[in-house]
């Protein structure tokens, strides 16, 4: 028996060619991880900027304008902080951009495009890919890519799903459109080959984790009696520690930041201060999603 997303079968009744079968739809395969890292670096560092901006209100209704005021935010005052940062310490960067955010700032990305940074993918408003049929959702990368391109110049390589939610049919459009990579799923702390069904796809998994991102330290939600809340030092910390373990197995340290999130003054310290603290460690190779996942899969042959 072949499970699908409509079989209303209680997972407790599931023979086991059905658990099997959703377990190995889209696995991690091969590591990826390179026996050296250019430049005889110990470590890559990818630091990604996920800019939802006003989307994330806007997948959501748009009917908050307090919550679209602080998705221009991210636009406004977190965008120039970040840039303004990784040219003072020629720190290349790449930024998921959904494509409601870059036809609303175009002028944002074509600047973070000029400095020498990357885009990705990241949907077409920040919508939930698990709740999309596969036509809307292939529909809405394909448009995305489009308006992407329209803006920048430059077709994206890689993708970051919104919200990290990766539906069943995400990884068949990805290998559709030709795409590098992914960076939204967790399976390892290095790059990996994604399998589909247990076939290779040739596409690389630059691996996330939600103790590598901001929103989760700060976010919070006053309807939703949400209230996350960790002191900034105590971030700059667990964010060390994740390098500092990357640098010691000569692996990857990616982190994942939001411009809203990460673009106060109380907390742009600790992007700065975990530069500086990477930087003085020495032989670390800071690069783009694309430029780790082109170096990992010819490493790799």
């Amino acid at each position: 028996m072949n499970p699908s997303s409509n079989d209303q079968t209680p997972p407790w009744d599931w023979d086991e060619a059905q658990w099997r079968q959703r377990v190995n739809h889209v696995r991690a395969g091969r590591s990826l991880r390179p026996a050296q890292w250019p430049g005889g670096a110990r470590c890559a560092v990818a630091l990604s900027f996920d800019s939802d901006h006003e989307t994330n209100e806007l997948r959501d209704g748009g009917q908050s304008i307090g919550r679209m005021s602080w998705g221009q935010y991210g636009s406004r005052v977190g965008v120039p902080r970040i840039l303004e940062l990784l040219q003072k310490t020629s720190v290349p960067a790449t930024f998921f951009v959904p494509a409601v955010t870059a036809l609303l700032h175009p002028q944002e990305q074509v600047r973070v495009i000029a400095e020498g940074h990357e885009i990705g993918l990241h949907g077409w408003i920040h919508e939930l890919n698990s709740v999309l049929p596969e036509a809307v959702e292939r529909d809405l990368y394909l448009r995305s890519s489009d308006a992407l391109t329209k803006v920048t110049g430059v077709r994206p390589v890689g993708m970051r799903t919104p919200s990290w939610d990766f539906s069943p049919s995400t990884l068949k459009i990805q290998r559709e459109m030709g795409l590098l990579y992914d960076s939204s799923l967790m399976a390892d702390n290095d790059p990996y080959e994604l399998e589909e069904h247990g076939e290779p796809t040739g596409i690389v998994e630059l691996p996330v984790e939600w103790i590598r991102d901001d929103a989760v330290y700060f976010n919070m939600n006053r309807f939703q009696s949400l209230r996350p809340y960790t002191a900034p030092t105590a971030v700059l910390d667990i964010f060390r520690r994740e390098f500092d373990g990357a640098w010691e197995e000569g692996g990857l340290f990616l982190l994942t930041m939001h411009p809203h999130v990460i673009g106060y003054r109380s907390r742009m310290f600790i992007l700065e201060e975990l530069i500086q603290h990477m930087q003085a460690k020495g032989k670390v190779w800071f690069a783009t999603h694309q430029d780790v996942a082109s170096h990992a899969k010819a490493a790799a042959g």
